[in-house]
């Protein structure tokens, strides 16, 4: 049995607050690059039968999918990045981390593949792409208004990771209305593992 981790993800996509965590916590791994076109085949959808990314192989071989269930995972096994587990504060810590994944990841991925929503062709895939922005711009609202400065007020979690990998997606960047949302993206991505991961993804 091996002790490394072996992360499966895309430049760009869902696995950048992965490679965060296993950053941030010296957690040794390897990374394998699965382009879309990989993602379709069958030797790639062994691992996840979805064919999305990310998938983390654990040391055991047990494979974990879904990017929140492995950013979970990783900050319930590796101290530092969360609060304890049963406390209050790991209880909005849990909220966060769905809320991210479940409302502001799914309104970005109607941004870039509108089309993937639409079943009336590009037409209608416009009006799905301007619903999402909608609902992004409303997203960042509840953030922006709970930010103080972190989403858990003055504790640093992964939360903060994740909420900072999808503000790097936004296709105009974090609105200027929005100083403290700005703020986080600008302070926590000059953090050296941050910025660099970022670096590898861009």
């Amino acid at each position: 049995m091996s002790d490394r981790y072996t992360l499966y993800g895309r430049q760009g996509g869902g696995s950048i607050v992965v490679q965060f965590l296993l950053e941030t916590f010296g957690i040794a791994h390897d990374v394998v690059w699965v382009s879309q076109e990989q993602a379709a085949q069958p030797d790639y959808k062994r691992i996840n039968p979805s064919g999305k990314i990310p998938a983390l192989v654990l040391p055991d071989g047990t494979i974990v999918l879904e990017s929140a269930a492995i950013c979970l995972h990783l900050t319930n096994t590796n101290p530092g990045l969360s609060p304890t587990i049963g406390s209050s504060a790991h209880a909005k810590y849990l909220q966060w981390m769905v809320f991210l994944s479940a409302n502001v990841y799914e309104a970005i991925l109607r941004v870039y593949y509108a089309h993937r929503y639409s079943a009336g062709g590009d037409a209608h895939a416009a009006d799905v792409k301007q619903q999402a922005l909608l609902h992004i711009d409303h997203h960042l609202s509840v953030m922006e208004a709970v930010l103080a400065p972190y989403l858990l007020g003055e504790t640093f979690t992964a939360a903060d990771l994740y909420l900072v990998m999808l503000l790097s997606w936004l296709p105009d960047g974090v609105p200027e209305s929005m100083p403290k949302l700005k703020h986080l993206a600008e302070t926590v991505g000059k953090l050296p593992i941050v910025a660099r991961v970022l670096a590898q993804n861009a």
